[in-house]
């Protein structure tokens, strides 16, 4: 039974003044799924969030959202109806009490959740009396993340929602982003350059590098189609030429040749043990997602 998606785009290109932040960025976000959109900085991650909101227009490309294009006027506000955003700066109202906000926030939404309201004022230790402008930034992200959680949204689009937090605080946010995606059974989607959250959370990845996604799908599948062959000569390593599909990168080090591949490591194998002078040993090792990230991004 094929997937429904929430979040697709196709061939996606964004400029501004000539200048590319999207080079045809293709995406999927199945319903239900946790996705991390990982990348370093000026990747395109925002600008892709923007596009899914239409906060700005593509170039070029195609992006839907719930079936809908949120570059057409109605359905983007379709879209805003139907989605949390956190953006990076979590932009709030400085002049306003924490209580003021949410209370000014609440009647936009017609699915406001009173019961998740009084749910993570609690948990966020919110103060309902203090002024916006003299909350933390990570007070301040924890009150951005309610407004967003409480709507009754169905999708959370979330722009580097820890950046800048310390290590307690950080938790604290993505366990409630976990457990309100399980108890809601809400979609996330969220850009981030921090490996170790997409790992801890999200049970789908994006790498998205130079404005085009480069490695893409579940992480267990990933992590199970990626593969590391370490092989060990009896003199160093020669410089060999490897045509397996799915090779991504070759390093040499004295007498040993590790091979990074996604397209299988018996073809690699294979093809060492053709060599001229072959392998004394071979080693089939697992890949963290740390290391596909890194590679792949060198690679790019």
């Amino acid at each position: 039974m094929a997937e429904t998606l929430v979040i697709e785009t196709i061939g996606l290109h964004k400029a501004y003044n000539g200048v590319p932040a999207l080079r045809g960025l293709d995406l999927q976000v199945p319903s239900g799924s946790i996705c991390g959109l990982l990348g370093r900085n000026g990747a395109g991650k925002t600008t892709t969030i923007k596009l899914l909101l239409g906060m700005a227009m593509p170039t070029s490309g195609r992006a839907l959202v719930f079936g809908l294009d949120p570059a057409a006027a109605a359905a983007g506000v379709e879209i805003r109806r139907r989605t949390g955003f956190v953006s990076d700066d979590k932009d709030l109202y400085d002049a306003m009490s924490v209580g003021g906000l949410i209370r000014f926030t609440a009647p936009f939404f017609p699915r406001w959740r009173d019961d998740l309201e009084s749910r993570y004022l609690g948990l966020f230790e919110l103060p309902l009396d203090r002024q916006v402008k003299a909350l933390s930034r990570g007070m301040r992200t924890k009150l951005a993340l309610l407004l967003a959680l409480c709507r009754g949204a169905e999708l959370l689009l979330l722009d580097e929602p820890t950046s800048g937090l310390d290590p307690a605080v950080t938790e604290q946010v993505l366990q409630a982003i976990v457990a309100h995606a399980a108890g809601e059974r809400t979609t996330v989607l969220f850009s981030t350059h921090q490996i170790a959250e997409v790992d801890q959370i999200a049970d789908r990845v994006a790498i998205v590098e130079g404005g085009r996604t480069v490695v893409a799908g579940e992480l267990d599948a990933l992590r199970e189609r990626y593969r590391r062959v370490q092989l060990v000569f009896a003199a160093e390593a020669p410089e060999a030429v490897f045509d397996a599909a799915g090779i991504i990168a070759v390093q040499r080090q004295g007498r040993v040749m590790r091979i990074l591949t996604s397209g299988g490591a018996e073809a690699v194998i294979s093809q060492a043990q053709a060599l001229a002078l072959p392998p004394v040993a071979a080693e089939v090792l697992p890949v963290t997602l740390k290391e596909i990230f890194l590679e792949t991004v060198k690679g790019e």
